[in-house]
């Protein structure tokens, strides 16, 4: 056999290798699925790191050469990481929560109001500190249109030293001012316990960053009557937040309003940094509506509007924003929030987008008011 006839026969011999490579991987992606289903249905946990530890050092230690022992575990470390992306897929593509081919965006009915179509505003102070100051602000807010009043009964707090809210009578103070003055509230809860009491005064359940993956909280509000606004975690990605989301859906309750409210960075310039891609890449992910906190996100009240223009020309369905009569006398956050000269300014530089319909998926068909079996 000539020189350029013993090359071609080891191509030949490699192009075959390669074919069988492929068939093997396929095999063994096959039977991985398969044993993901049966932990599925066995409620094992679905990722093993301690079986693949033990496979890689049997692996290393039979190697027979002549790749060196970290090339091997490069190689069968890339299959492992195939393997478990696709097994995440297939979760994935099974969430209660994911927005399937050509499945429409949810409306979320709160009260009287609709979100999910034209973007909405959800506006009021960090906490209800008095009677006086929640209604100053939803008079205020109602007038200029505005139907979704927030405010902070209960207030997880970095400092156990800092204002903690006013609990049950931050409630009842909530819920009369939105009562007066014909808008929905909007309230965080922060414990199990609490669930109930919030559902008595509260049109919707806020959960906040901080126990995006409190499951045991996200189980119970997912029991509820109430729509849910879950908001992200500072560190978390948008894969864990799809899931928080399902283990609301699971209980039954598919009226949930996704918020984006920035990520932990390593820059001080602003409380974290809004991560506007989450926005396109939540609304391709899900049919439920994507909210963005850029009051938490900012923690200074001098970019709010450009963060906000920003967010709804991505494609976010509603806004969130803190306002307070009087921002330097606040008991929280009071770097974030805006007066009402402030709020009137802010309306007009993002004024264009209150009328703009959603970008991303203008079809919207399904309608949810809480509480719906997903």
């Amino acid at each position: 056999m000539t020189e350029n006839g013993e090359l071609a026969a080891l191509r030949s011999e490699v192009d075959g290798i390669n074919h069988e490579l492929l068939a093997l991987f396929s095999r063994r992606a096959r039977l991985a699925q398969e044993i993901h289903e049966q932990k599925l249905r066995s409620g094992r946990p679905v990722h093993d790191p301690e079986r693949e530890r033990q496979m890689l050092s049997q692996l290393i230690a039979e190697n027979p050469g002549p790749f060196p022992a970290g090339v091997v575990a490069q190689l069968f470390g890339e299959l492992f990481s195939a393997t478990k992306a696709l097994m995440e897929g297939a979760e994935r593509k099974g969430l209660r929560v994911a927005r399937g081919p050509g499945d429409p965006d949810l409306l979320v009915r709160v009260g009287t109001e609709t979100v999910g179509r034209e973007p909405v505003l959800i506006a009021g102070p960090c906490s209800v500190e008095n009677a006086v100051q929640i209604d100053r602000t939803a008079a205020f807010l109602a007038s200029r249109g505005v139907r979704l009043l927030r405010g902070g009964a209960y207030k997880p707090r970095t400092s156990p030293y800092d204002f903690q809210g006013l609990g049950r009578e931050g409630l009842e103070l909530l819920a009369v001012a939105a009562r007066r003055h014909g808008m929905q509230s909007v309230t965080e809860v922060v414990d199990t316990r609490h669930v109930e009491e919030v559902c008595r005064y509260a049109d919707v359940l806020q959960v906040g960053a901080r126990n995006m993956q409190n499951f045991e909280l996200l189980k119970e509000v997912g029991r509820a009557a109430r729509p849910v606004l879950l908001k992200r975690g500072p560190s978390a990605t948008l894969h864990e937040l799809l899931h928080a989301a399902e283990y609301v859906a699971a209980q039954g309750n598919g009226a949930i309003l996704l918020c984006e409210r920035g990520i932990r960075s390593f820059d001080n310039q602003t409380r974290n940094v809004l991560d506007i891609s989450a926005v396109p890449l939540l609304r391709r992910a899900t049919a439920l509506p994507v909210l963005v906190d850029v009051s938490h996100a900012a923690g200074r009240k001098d970019i709010l509007a450009p963060l906000a223009r920003a967010a709804l020309a991505a494609g976010a369905q509603g806004i969130l924003l803190e306002v307070h009569p009087s921002p330097a006398t606040a008991r929280s956050d009071a770097q974030q929030q805006l007066d009402f000269d402030e709020f009137a300014r802010f309306e007009a530089e993002t004024s264009a987008f209150w009328t703009r319909a959603p970008v991303a998926h203008p079809r919207v068909e399904r309608v949810s008011s809480g509480a719906e079996q997903a």
